[in-house]
């Protein structure tokens, strides 16, 4: 592979993306290639876009199967599927801005009654490792979050579009309220390592602004509430690396992780009372 085949400059990239472009490096064409022959991949995509994509890989020096020779994973934890039969059919009824029918089931397992709604958006706990819909319930109107294993049976309901615009302003009223914010600032020492710190936040809305008199990165990271603990986790992975410039509950429990620390290799210190996201929380030094 060509060394300069991909650069990674942030930038660039920045300028890439703005004009719908992207940078594919050999490796990456022979990943994909192997992904297409995955089980799933027929279930997952549409049979024409498998095909072109099949074709436009077809050029390559190498087969998947070589490329897969290559990976050996050991001690591997029992993942499921990331793909679900409901994907598609929930992914057609969103784009085509339609209603539905849906027959869930509780935590339980005992089937609730059926309901109507719109589909608004499907998204992928990184932290539970499943798929889940939120959708508009017409009965209570409002925002409804469930886990497609739940979902028996769903079923177009055609519904007009004015129905599907107010359904979604409300939908988007109730998700902005549930939103956290925070600014993660990239110690300069680490900026050669923009990259790595940006794939850490990939699966989050993500605004980054470069400050050129201080030579600092920051990164605005848009999340819900229950992501919280993974997005903390994420920041006690990069270490050193960055640090939270607002968000109180975030830094407090930031701190907290590190007097823990410190207490467990016979350091003591004070930890201050701060507030959560709700401004109820406080806390005692141990």
């Amino acid at each position: 592979m060509n060394l300069f085949e991909k650069i990674f400059n942030y930038r660039m990239m920045a300028q890439l993306d703005e004009h719908g472009a992207i940078a594919v490096t050999a490796q990456e064409r022979q990943w994909l290639l192997m992904m297409l022959e995955h089980p799933d991949a027929t279930a997952a995509i549409e049979p024409d876009t498998l095909i072109r994509l099949r074709q436009y890989l077809g050029g390559s020096d190498e087969r998947a199967d070589s490329f897969q020779s290559i990976i050996v994973e050991k001690a591997g934890s029992t993942a499921s599927t990331l793909y679900h039969p409901l994907l598609r059919t929930l992914r057609q009824l969103i784009v085509n801005k339609s209603g539905m029918q849906l027959l869930h089931t509780r935590k339980d397992g005992n089937p609730l009654p059926l309901q109507t709604g719109v589909p608004y958006k499907l998204e992928y706990s990184m932290v539970k490792r499943e798929w889940y819909l939120l959708w508009y319930n017409r009965r209570t109107r409002s925002l409804m979050t469930t886990r497609l294993r739940s979902i028996v049976h769903v079923e177009n309901m055609p519904v007009s579009g004015e129905f599907f615009a107010q359904a979604a302003a409300v939908l988007t009223n109730q998700l902005e309220k549930r939103m956290q914010h925070a600014t993660v600032e990239i110690i300069p020492a680490y900026n050669k390592e923009l990259s790595r710190i940006l794939y850490a936040f990939s699966c989050f809305d993500k605004q980054v602004h470069y400050d050129e008199l201080a030579d600092t990165y920051l990164i605005k990271l848009s999340f819900l509430g229950d992501e919280t603990e993974y997005v903390l986790s994420k920041l006690r992975f990069l270490g050193l690396r960055v640090r939270v410039t607002d968000h109180p509950y975030m830094k407090f429990r930031m701190r907290e992780a590190a007097h823990k620390s410190l207490a467990r290799y016979g350091y003591s210190s004070v930890l201050e009372p701060a507030q959560d996201n709700d401004g109820i929380m406080s806390a005692e030094a141990e």
